[in-house]
């Protein structure tokens, strides 16, 4: 192998134990798909060069116990944002691994992006109780351009779209800051929250609104236009004619979010103003909430049918409030299981999601790490 290559090549490795993707040597060989020896010798170079180091060793799932493998003296964290309508869920991530602090601020959107951000940070810092920040990460309730780290055209989110949030958050941190769609960092979160990884995953945020994540060898799919996934705009015959939020008619998520659900359970009558009060109502088997509820379910499924049939996922993990509720998933997982091609569904696992409200915290702070590992690297 060349020197050209091997460096690369210990890129790669580097960049999976910072991001805290792989933790021991067998799994970076399964995350990279490299055999042993030769992350044995990347391994081996990244230690002499003080890059890495190994801690304690770690649980044993048969045989000798795996060594740690962490970044070599790094005691910064990494600050992350899950924004979203009316609360940001925030948390603060060591180098490489688990979340060790998080809270939950109340935000208004339409103060704009740097208010908004500003107090962000500022409950990051308190999380973070002196400890230095080496980098941030937000994930948005929009659509994000990677490229320019901003939202594009945010049906929720006046005064945010065409703007730099990544850099206003850097400049507000004083640090290098990352910016992903909040489907995406939740995809990335439960990826790799499973064992074994699948190799290519989606993973479904069904709440107030209807969001997806696609995952492949580790990596988010973005599409040409980097916004592969969002299926909540894709039109059904089921909602006929319906205003979407979109500009569009007939958006999945006018009939199978827990918007929808709040309002046609209104249109029935039913004092219901929030996708919680319908989720209540469901667990105490309200005959039309229920209803409405499992409809909604096979909705998404009918749609997920399409997913399935094209893009063949070994996984998909299911989240967001409406995920909770028995209807709506048996729904769901009927529609898939009847409408995919026997082939398709034959490896096929849906699974609830690991990591509940912490899933775009886990995957952006995965893309940080990954970030300012490429940085050292650079």
């Amino acid at each position: 192998m060349s020197r050209t290559a091997s460096s690369a090549a210990e890129n790669h490795v580097l960049a999976a134990i910072g991001s805290g993707r792989a933790r021991s040597r067998r799994e970076i060989s399964q995350v990279l798909g490299l055999s042993a020896s030769t992350v044995s010798q990347h391994v081996q170079s990244l230690l002499t060069q003080g890059l890495v180091e190994e801690g304690d060793a770690r649980d044993s799932t048969g045989g000798r116990r795996a060594k740690e493998l962490r970044l070599a003296g790094d005691t910064e964290l990494i600050g992350v944002i899950d924004l979203g309508g009316a609360h940001a869920r925030l948390g603060v991530v060591p180098r490489g691994g688990d979340l060790v602090r998080t809270a939950e601020i109340a935000i208004t959107l339409d103060d704009g992006p740097r208010p908004v951000l500003e107090h962000c940070v500022s409950e990051l810092e308190r999380l973070a109780e002196g400890a230095p920040i080496a980098g941030v990460g937000i994930a948005l309730p929009g659509p994000v351009d990677v490229a320019s780290r901003g939202v594009v055209s945010p049906s929720r989110m006046p005064g945010w779209g065409g703007v730099d949030i990544g850099q206003i958050l850097s400049d507000i941190a004083a640090v290098p800051a990352v910016v992903e769609n909040d489907a995406n960092a939740m995809a990335l979160g439960e990826h790799f929250a499973h064992s074994p990884h699948p190799s290519g995953s989606v993973t479904l945020k069904a709440g107030t609104a209807i969001g997806s994540g696609i995952v492949v060898d580790g990596q988010v799919y973005r599409g040409a236009a980097g916004a592969a996934g969002d299926i909540t705009h894709t039109r059904v015959a089921s909602a006929r004619d319906r205003q979407c939020t979109c500009g569009n008619r007939g958006c999945l998520e006018t009939v199978a979010s827990g918007a929808a659900l709040v309002r046609l359970l209104q249109e029935e009558g039913v004092d219901v103003s929030s996708t919680a009060e319908v989720i209540a109502l469901v667990r105490d088997a309200h005959p039309r909430a229920t209803a409405l509820t499992r409809a909604a379910g096979h909705h998404l499924g009918e749609v997920l049918c399409a997913v399935v049939n094209f893009f063949n996922p070994s996984a998909i993990h299911l989240g967001g409030a409406l995920s909770s509720l028995e209807p709506f998933v048996s729904a769901l997982r009927s529609e898939v299981y009847e409408g995919s091609h026997p082939l398709m569904t034959r490896d096929l696992t849906i699974a609830p999601a690991a990591l509940g409200a912490d899933a775009s915290l886990v995957g952006v702070s995965r893309q940080v790490n990954e970030h300012l590992t490429g940085l050292l690297r650079g």
